[in-house]
């Protein structure tokens, strides 16, 4: 069955980067868009990036645009978020998800079709 497994995040302090890596199994990867969403306690899951099957358009939400990169190797079958400068406002839940279905990049969770089980990310002040 299709798997995503987060890994890379961790305990940062303001200014830092972490990489965040998602990889992928059970599915042919480079056929499919990802993205990558975050949690914050007490607020809704919200779209961070997503990546196309080649990796040529990428699409970023106005927060983390500037700060933030999404990556592919498909030979590897995972999906990154290199993320700069961090700030507390980007404490959250990490998921990476796939989209089995369209060409298109979306940001809304309805459009993807597997998710990952999320990797936390905490940057202090």
């Amino acid at each position: 069955q299709v798997q995503l497994v987060e890994s890379g995040g961790g305990l940062v302090q303001a200014g830092d980067s972490l990489r965040l890596s998602c990889a992928a199994s059970g599915l042919t990867f480079s056929r499919y868009n990802m993205g990558w969403f975050r949690q914050a306690p007490g607020k809704e899951r919200e779209f961070v990036a997503a990546i196309s099957w080649s990796g040529r358009a990428t699409d970023y939400a106005d927060s983390p645009k500037g700060r933030f990169t999404i990556s592919r190797d498909n030979a590897k079958n995972t999906v990154y978020l290199q993320m700069n400068s961090l700030k507390p406002e980007d404490t959250a839940v990490y998921y990476c998800a796939i989209d089995q279905t369209t060409w298109s990049l979306k940001r809304i969770e309805s459009g993807y079709d597997y998710w990952g089980q999320g990797t936390q990310v905490t940057v202090s002040s």
